[in-house]
């Protein structure tokens, strides 16, 4: 029997990354307008950062993290996701003193042991934008806006921006105590994760999946009736900048993220007509965040696309480009013909050879297989005659130009440029 991937892991073919290639270089060349570095974390963290920052009574914490201990006896995780780990990087290299760290991006995977489903893996991949040390409303309205960018540049079909405020550590106080009193006349019909969650931590209720829990929470509490003075303002500001930036938005007053270090805005991006993982981006601020992980107060904000649930929705977007084939004949037609492709590829032209070397016959059929438009067909023949023969391999019409790579180097470009 041979060796699959593991189940909930999976390979991404040429064709496919591809694609993902060009998703990356436009969220690469757009974070860059807007200011942001990129930066590299390593997948491999300390258990306790992700305990943390996310929360003990989460769902990453309780169920989906990949965690062990490794032979020196430390607790080591595969990283969840990737804003505990940039804060901590933040913190570790106290960049609040670089005025060029203060917006930083990273592109790389991420690990939860969930249940595999379309457009849920084991391992998945995550553009991240994170922005540290504004508190700002604006702040929050641009990197939206570089978000909603990122998926205008995509091509991404309809999708809806969703937008809640979790007010600061004050208004989620009164609205915890109120939520869990409310919870307490359903007790009974929680499912057993929600009994224990009503008790600990009732704001992670709203992460559950079961029916008969999201049925109870419609009539619940809703945090947006709770926020104090400061936040109320702030998440005005924060709608007033979207709206002045021609960002439209629904407010979803029941949008929790699954996370505990969220504060005040927080936001997803919907795909309406993908189904039940219909969820592509999101994320928010985390202003407490960088202080409970041991550095100092600092304000954040930050977003993440899903790659893998994002990519099979947008257009491909690759601008394929088709190769020149050389076919080689003979031992002086291969050394002429590793000298074309090596001048060829300095001129940033893409070149195929088949190294199988076989009859003229097979080495054009590879040349089709491959689809490349033009090959230059070399052998005993035309190094003779000092010709190398250039043919379309769409119209298989054949001139001749010189064997040798500077002189037909100049005629090659003449003729592919007509």
């Amino acid at each position: 029997m041979s060796i699959q991937t593991v189940r909930g892991f999976r390979d991404i073919l040429p064709e496919e990354a591809a694609k993902w290639q060009v998703a990356e270089e436009v969220a690469r060349n757009t974070l860059h307008l807007f200011g942001f570095k990129e930066v590299r974390n390593p997948i491999l963290e300390k258990t306790e950062l992700f305990v943390r920052s996310i929360g003990e009574t989460t769902d990453i914490v309780e169920k989906e993290m990949y965690s062990f201990v490794d032979k020196g006896g430390e607790n080591l995780t595969l990283r969840p996701e990737a804003t505990a780990s940039m804060a901590r990087m933040f913190i570790q290299y106290s960049l609040y003193h670089r005025p060029t760290s203060n917006k930083l991006f990273t592109i790389g995977p991420m690990f939860r042991r969930e249940r595999p489903q379309k457009g849920r893996y084991r391992q998945f991949w995550q553009i991240n934008a994170e922005m540290f040390g504004f508190a700002h409303p604006a702040a929050d309205a641009e990197i939206i806006f570089a978000l909603i960018t990122i998926l205008e540049r995509l091509k991404t079909p309809t999708f809806e921006l969703h937008l809640n405020s979790l007010g600061c550590k004050k208004c989620r106080l009164r609205f915890k105590e109120d939520l869990k009193n409310f919870l307490k006349n359903y007790y009974n019909a929680l499912c057993p994760d929600c009994q224990r969650r009503q008790r600990i931590n009732p704001l992670r209720i709203f992460d559950c999946k079961v029916k008969e829990c999201q049925n109870i929470l419609k009539n619940a509490p809703i945090i947006v009736e709770y926020l104090c003075e400061d936040c109320k303002k702030h998440f005005e500001k924060v709608k007033f900048y979207l709206s002045l930036l021609n960002v439209q938005f629904i407010l979803n007053p029941r949008l929790v993220r699954g996370l505990d270090y969220y504060t005040r805005t927080t936001f997803e991006i919907i795909l309406p007509e993908i189904g039940a993982q219909n969820a592509v981006a999101g994320g928010g601020r985390y202003d407490d965040l960088v202080e409970e992980l041991g550095g100092k107060h600092t304000p954040a904000i930050g977003f993440a696309i899903g790659l893998d649930r994002l990519l099979p929705y947008v257009p491909n977007l690759t601008k394929k480009r088709r190769p020149l084939f050389l076919a080689l004949l003979g031992e002086e037609g291969i050394k002429i013909g590793l000298l074309w492709a090596n001048v060829l590829r300095e001129r940033n032209i893409v070149v195929e050879i088949d190294y199988r070397f076989g009859s003229l016959k097979s080495q054009l059929n590879r040349a089709n297989h491959l689809d490349a438009n033009w090959s230059i067909i070399i052998g005993e023949d035309e190094i003779k005659r000092g010709k190398a023969i250039l043919r379309n391999m769409d119209t298989k019409e054949q001139i001749n130009i010189s064997v040798y790579p500077e002189k037909g180097l100049e005629q090659l470009l003449e003729w592919i440029k007509k």
